[in-house]
C-alpha cells in the first residue's frame, strides 16, 4: 500500500509545478496534479519553493486552508472518477459538473462529501462508507 509522508506529497507537488513551469516531461500522475496547481493560482507561492513547503504550517485557527491537503483531495478524487471507483461516482461526479457547469466547482463540492465520509471514519473507527459518500454527491447534483 502506497502511504506517503507529509513530506512525501509536498515534495511530489512542488516538484510537479517546477515541471510544469519549466516545460519538463510529467508522469501521468503528475500531469493531473500539474493541471489542478494550473487551477489554483493562489497556491503558486507554496509551491515554488521546497524548502518554505516542507516548513509550512497550516493550522486551522491561521485562517488559511492547506493547499497540500487541498490538492490531494484533488488527485483523489480525480483517480476516483477516472477509475470509476467507488462504483457510480464517475457518473455522479458528471451528473453534478453538468449541473453546475464546472468540473472544478464540481471537484470542490465532491471534496466536502469525501472530508465528511472521512471524518465519520475516523470519528467511528469504521471504513469509509462508500454508498454513504455517493449518495453526499447524489445529493449536490440533484
Amino acid at each position: 500500500m502506497f502511504d506517503p509522508s507529509r513530506d512525501d506529497v509536498r515534495r511530489f507537488f512542488c516538484e510537479a509545478w517546477r515541471k510544469q513551469r519549466e516545460a519538463l516531461p510529467l508522469t501521468p500522475l503528475e500531469t493531473i496534479a500539474a493541471d489542478w496547481i494550473v487551477e489554483h493560482p493562489e497556491y503558486h507561492p507554496d509551491l515554488e519553493s521546497l524548502e518554505r513547503a516542507l516548513a509550512a504550517e497550516y493550522p486551522v485557527e491561521g485562517g488559511r486552508s492547506n493547499p497540500f491537503l487541498h490538492l490531494a483531495m484533488h488527485l483523489s478524487i480525480s483517480e476516483q472518477v477516472q477509475i470509476d471507483q467507488p462504483p457510480g461516482i464517475r457518473a455522479a461526479h458528471d451528473a453534478l459538473a453538468r449541473r453546475l457547469d464546472s468540473r472544478h466547482e464540481a471537484a470542490h463540492r465532491i471534496m466536502e462529501c469525501l472530508g465528511e465520509t472521512i471524518w465519520r471514519a475516523q470519528r467511528d473507527r469504521t471504513t469509509p462508507d462508500a454508498q454513504a459518500y455517493l449518495e453526499c454527491i447524489r445529493r449536490q447534483a440533484g
